[in-house]
């Protein structure tokens, strides 16, 4: 006779916030794999629950702390046999008040520490009281993580940079994040052949700060964010690049012109402004005017026509006036974004923002974002009205959510539904687009697709 395998312990992991969360998520759950964990979607059945955390929107922390209650009935239920971490951003920002108002916590561990779960793991597993790692560890954790697991899909992210040097008034990531740090040329190109090799045709190069990307190269010499996407455009079967978030500050010669150049990158740019107004800006610490941001937009344009592009806007930060609010809203009819992110302002502990007079009501902070929503969410459908009638090459994700419907992605990033067998999956076909919808586009397949996609996609 022989003894039956054990049954593999169930890791569950919620995931807020950036696609580098994402990210983070996947490499966490390579981590404990050799552990033994397999993923789960239920939390009734895990052996171990991380809450990967973001600190960047409203009540960020109360939000954890709502869950980490329900986990505590689940932790209760299963005899108080659950691991339950938090990590990322709310983790570094909070540390010991996470364990001091939640002691159900085994594991508090921020972005850069994750490599050392399985040491947490045993050391929970023998203390009485919580196991925090928060500091800035010395050594880089990409160098401690094992090679990807499982393939994240027909898309993927890739990290290549962390961290921010930058001190932008509002934001909190340089103290969760820590200071600007760029991966090594040679281990991201090992990395993205690796996706590729595991089903990966497009791979998102991941960063605070991505195009201030100065990775060693392998002369030993730093590369441009630039150089990094011409020689990643180089590996067989990688058929498309994209990278966010970038900086106004941080756009380059060479990567401008890589738009141009380089057609596995795609025409979609999130290129964060967050103010029209050059006082705002300047409150801001940004470092770019609102000037300076518009000849950027024209020189990407001039090098890519049919470049996307979208961006990020904050209504209400202290001291914005309504000259500011309508500076704001001239520069995004100025540019004309497919896409964007808006958020009124909320006060972070420890940002400059926080204790900056003129503090905006809240009352107004909704009128001004309601306004600046309103006109973003009519470029964006004009934008998505524009792709009517064109024939997109599109990458499919995958089956849509009806019966016979596909659905997979422009070059700008528009989700698409077309009919077509789940056969497509991975593949890059032609579609014509038939509507555009304000978050979507509807479409038919334009020819029988090529029995090669390797041949279509490289030619």
């Amino acid at each position: 006779m022989t003894t039956p395998p054990a049954s593999p312990k169930r890791l569950l992991i919620r995931t807020w916030g950036c696609q580098m969360n994402v990210y983070d998520s996947a490499r966490m759950a390579d981590v404990l794999a050799p552990l033994g964990y397999a993923p789960t979607e239920k939390v009734e059945e895990a052996d171990m629950v991380i809450l990967n955390t973001c600190h960047i929107r409203e009540k960020a922390t109360e939000k954890v702390f709502s869950d980490l209650g329900r986990l505590r009935e689940a932790k209760r239920d299963k005899g108080g046999e659950m691991v339950i971490a938090v990590a990322g951003c709310v983790a570094q920002a909070e540390g010991a008040e996470i364990t001091a108002r939640a002691p159900w916590v085994d594991i508090v561990l921020g972005p850069q520490s994750y490599h050392r779960l399985p040491e947490m793991v045993a050391r929970a597993s023998r203390a009485a009281g919580a196991v925090i790692e928060t500091d800035f560890p010395a050594e880089d954790k990409f160098d401690h993580l094992p090679e990807q697991a499982a393939p994240q899909g027909v898309t993927a992210f890739l990290t290549v940079q962390e961290g921010c040097d930058k001190f932008c008034s509002f934001c909190v990531v340089p103290y969760t994040r820590g200071a600007e740090y760029s991966r090594p040329v040679a281990a991201i190109l090992a990395e993205a052949r690796r996706l590729v090799s595991l089903g990966a045709r497009e791979i998102t190069l991941l960063g605070q700060n991505v195009n201030a990307f100065h990775g060693e190269g392998p002369e030993g010499r730093a590369w441009t964010l630039g150089r990094l996407v011409r020689a990643l455009a180089e590996i067989e079967g990688l058929a498309r690049i994209r990278y966010t978030t970038s900086h106004p500050r941080d756009m380059d010669d060479d990567l401008i012109a890589a738009h141009g150049d380089v057609p596995a990158l795609m025409p979609f740019l999130h290129l964060p402004v967050q103010s029209g107004s050059d006082r705002v800006l300047k409150m801001m610490n940004r470092g770019h005017t609102a000037e300076d941001y518009l000849r950027l937009v024209d020189r990407l344009r001039a090098g890519r026509p049919d470049l996307a592009l979208s961006t990020d806007i904050i209504a209400g930060h202290p001291g914005e006036s309504e000259a500011d609010h309508a500076a704001t809203l001239a520069l995004i009819r100025a540019v004309g974004f497919a896409q964007a992110f808006s958020f009124k302002y909320s006060s972070r502990p420890g940002t400059p923002a926080s204790t900056m007079a003129g503090a905006v009501e809240e009352a107004t902070k909704d009128a001004r974002l309601a306004e600046i929503q309103a006109l973003l969410r009519d470029q964006q459908t004009a934008f998505n009205l524009s792709r009517a009638g064109m024939v997109a090459d599109v990458l499919v994700t995958g089956p849509g959510r009806h019966p016979g419907q596909m659905a997979g992605r422009t070059p700008w990033l528009n989700p698409v539904h077309f009919e077509g067998p789940e056969s497509l999956a991975g593949r890059i076909v032609p579609v014509k687009i038939l509507a555009g919808h304000p978050n979507s586009l509807t479409g038919a397949l334009a020819a029988p697709p090529h029995p090669d996609s390797r041949e279509r996609n490289a030619a």
